[in-house]
C-alpha cells in the first residue's frame, strides 16, 4: 500500500489506484474539491514535495495552464493515483477557505 505523507500530518495508508483526494477524505483530511474530480476547478490542487505522483494527462495540464498555475509541483489530487509514496502540502482546505466541498470524487 502506498503510503501519503500530509506535511504536518501523521503518514496515511492509501489503496493502490485510489484517486489522492479520495486516499485524503476518507483518511478525516481536510481537502477542498468542488468539481467532484473532473480536472475543472483545481481546488483540491496539492504541492507534491516528494515521490512520483505519475504522468500529468492533459485534462489536468489544460486547467492548470488555463488557471496561470506553472508551478511543475502543483498537482490535481483528483488526478492523481496512488501508486507511489507521496509527500504533499495542501493548498487549498474547506477549513481555510469557508467553501463546502462539493460532490464527493468518482472513483
Amino acid at each position: 500500500m502506498p503510503t501519503v505523507q500530509v506535511e504536518g500530518r501523521d503518514a496515511i495508508q492509501a489503496i493502490e489506484g485510489t484517486k489522492l483526494v479520495l486516499a485524503l477524505e476518507d483518511n478525516g483530511i481536510d481537502i477542498l474539491h468542488r468539481c467532484g474530480g473532473n480536472a475543472r476547478c483545481t481546488t483540491c490542487a496539492v504541492e507534491v514535495l516528494s515521490g512520483d505522483a505519475g504522468t500529468m494527462e492533459e485534462a489536468e495540464e489544460t486547467v492548470l495552464r488555463n488557471k496561470g498555475i506553472e508551478d511543475a509541483s502543483v498537482r490535481l489530487s483528483c488526478q492523481i493515483r496512488m501508486h507511489n509514496d507521496l509527500t504533499v502540502r495542501l493548498i487549498k482546505t474547506a477549513t481555510s477557505t469557508g467553501l463546502e466541498p462539493g460532490t464527493r470524487p468518482q472513483e
